[in-house]
């Protein structure tokens, strides 16, 4: 394992030694806000202390990237593969564009995360918060899974305003005692049938098993599943008719 230690480094500087180094397991110590670190990095596992900036993981290609503190703003934006875990809460726009990969943050999220998410092929894109995500999550989504566990929030709807504005695939999972209203046109709720809290549950086993939690009572919890409604898309920006 190499550390190098970002202090006062500038940016690309750092992202300059960091692409020097041939070892798969890099530690980061001392992070100040140094962007686009591990940018469309892949195969390497990049250990983080301290607080990234921007662009964390922009273009992440299969790497493991871990931070120990939080994130700042477009936390793997387009990422195609690999994980980002965070040790505490993210900015805003986390998730833009991602087209596989995983991201799990123990804490909170900022506004408009999971815009325009997408499933590519075989790529699958998964955003896991802990604890509630801001204004305009999921605006446009178009596949992937966003869940917000809710831990902290007492059961009440953990997002802020605008969830799931224009968004005509994937879904997101919200742990909250009553289903969400004044929802946008093109957003259905519903509670999650026991098979599609089947299909998340490993997401929830996977967060606590990197941030601790009791995972069966968090299953155990209500949850209600937002999805496209295919009556209010937006029609007549689409090509191809059935």
């Amino acid at each position: 394992m190499t550390t190098a230690h970002a202090n006062l480094t500038y940016y690309k500087e750092l992202n300059e030694q960091l692409r020097q180094i041939d070892d798969t397991e890099i530690t980061i110590e001392n992070a100040v806000g140094q962007r686009y670190l591990g940018c469309g990095s892949s195969g390497k596992t990049l250990t983080i202390h301290g607080t990234p900036g921007n662009g964390l993981g922009q273009y992440l290609n299969g790497s493991t990237i871990e931070v120990f503190g939080n994130a700042q703003e477009a936390v793997g934006d387009t990422m195609n593969d690999g994980d980002i875990i965070i040790h505490g809460s993210a900015g805003d726009v986390c998730g833009y564009g991602m087209r596989g990969g995983r991201i799990f943050i123990q804490g909170d999220c900022g506004y408009r995360g999971g815009i325009h998410m997408k499933a590519y092929q075989d790529h699958f894109p998964v955003v896991v918060i802990g604890g509630r995500a801001g204004s305009f999550l999921g605006e446009y989504q178009a596949g992937g899974l966003i869940l917000v566990l809710g831990i902290g929030q007492d059961g009440a709807f953990p997002a802020g305003n605008f969830c799931g504005t224009g968004m005509h695939g994937g879904k997101i999972v919200l742990r909250c005692d009553q289903a969400p209203a004044g929802l946008p046109r093109q957003v259905l709720v519903n509670e999650a049938s026991p098979e599609e809290a089947a299909s998340f549950a490993p997401y929830i086993d996977d967060f606590c098993r990197l941030f601790g939690g009791d995972a069966a009572a968090l299953k155990a919890q209500k949850y209600y599943v937002l999805s496209p409604n295919p009556e209010a898309g937006y029609h007549q920006l689409y090509t191809y008719e059935s």
